[in-house]
């Protein structure tokens, strides 16, 4: 909670739910992690808030991007982003929005399948392609199972093609998660990027960068590495396993830049009980997992709450959003605690929900207005 939001929410008093969103914040998280890791190029994931303002303040720090789909391409496009800055990160996509994006000027494309590189050979002929390829994912609390990705045989064999389609076989990604908590993740999948290089290298692919992905960490209830910890264990696994020819490093951060940048301000709609002597309520707030929370399924993200009432006596809550949809149930078994004294029309604030909460909204589920936003 920056003083700005603070400022905010007390003198506005917005409807609820909705985000408000510093964007002084993020422009000090991109600063932050260009100086922890000053030899690698940010693409930030649009994925993890689209919004306009957001674009136009990185675009003005000479951020690149991550798009996952030609209207992120669009997006970036609208906002002054060059198109030689954008990166097509999704590894599936339609043919037709790769001759979309490349009729747009964009150049460089993600793949981790033969059959996504002769989609790209023939609808973006020239362009760089890096593979993505299968990594770990322990340590991570969002993580992003085998959906993306191939092994590394596939992956060298992929980037052997790559170079006979008439593609730029440019270089390889990984992504070891989301809210990556263990800087152990980064370092083991860059010494398996490490070995693929130089197969690739002894195979006459002139192979020359590597993309990090995201992951990178925000706090939400316990304390997270800090990013000069991270950066520094990125950048030593890169010394050790590639010596003075370091390739182009490439950083793809969502969460880290916008996450700690916003809060989603909401209201207490219902606090009860399923039995007289049962010690645990359950609060109902005017947002949920289908107003932005996704996160909180299986409980992965734990957001942390502030409310009016903070420093009273507490007691153990469930909490779930205002739908009727029974899934619609955020915290059952994280042990949260909340006053006593909590009631219904009191105003709760989620900390650290500038990511993936908006873009995640639904449209109108159960009639629910999407998530208003606020840029400050």
């Amino acid at each position: 909670m920056t003083p700005k939001l603070s400022a905010f929410l007390r003198d506005s008093a917005p409807a609820t739910p909705c985000l408000v969103l510093d964007l002084d914040r993020v422009e000090e998280n991109y600063r932050r992690l260009k100086a922890a890791m000053p030899l690698a190029r940010i693409y930030y994931a649009v994925k993890a808030n689209p919004a306009a303002p957001v674009l136009d303040r990185l675009v003005g720090l000479g951020s690149c991007f991550d798009a996952a789909s030609f209207e992120e391409v669009e997006a970036c496009l609208e906002a002054g982003a060059a198109p030689e800055s954008i990166s097509y990160g999704n590894t599936v996509k339609k043919e037709s929005a790769i001759r979309a994006a490349y009729g747009r000027g964009v150049r460089m494309f993600a793949f981790d399948s033969e059959p996504e590189l002769r989609k790209l050979a023939r609808s973006a002929p020239g362009s760089r392609v890096y593979c993505r390829i299968l990594v770990g994912n322990d340590g991570a609390e969002w993580p992003l199972s085998r959906k993306f990705g191939c092994e590394v045989e596939m992956a060298r064999e992929l980037m052997v093609l790559a170079g006979e389609l008439g593609l730029d076989p440019f270089g390889l990604s990984f992504h070891v998660g989301s809210q990556q908590v263990n800087t152990a993740a980064y370092e083991a999948a860059i010494a398996k990027v490490a070995m693929l290089f130089t197969d690739l290298r002894d195979a006459g692919v002139k192979v020359r960068m590597v993309n990090l992905g995201g992951g990178y960490p925000v706090r939400y209830r316990q304390e997270v590495p800090e990013i000069d910890d991270i950066g520094a264990a990125i950048m030593g696994a890169m010394a050790e396993h590639f010596g003075n020819a370091l390739p182009d490093i490439l950083v793809e951060p969502g969460r880290f830049i916008v996450g700690d940048a916003g809060v989603v301000s909401a209201e207490v709609v219902l606090v009860s009980r399923k039995a007289k002597d049962d010690p645990v309520r359950w609060v109902y707030l005017d947002i949920g997992r289908f107003g932005g929370l996704a996160e909180t399924e299986g409980e992965a993200i734990k957001y942390a709450f502030r409310t009016p009432r903070d420093g009273e006596a507490e007691g153990p809550v469930t909490i779930a959003g205002p739908t009727c949809d029974s899934t619609d149930t955020l915290y059952e078994k994280s042990n949260y605690r909340m006053p006593l004294s909590l009631d219904a029309g009191d105003r709760v604030e989620l900390l650290a929900t500038g990511a993936y909460v908006t873009s995640y909204a639904s449209q109108f589920f159960n009639g629910f207005k999407p998530l208003a936003e606020h840029y400050v």
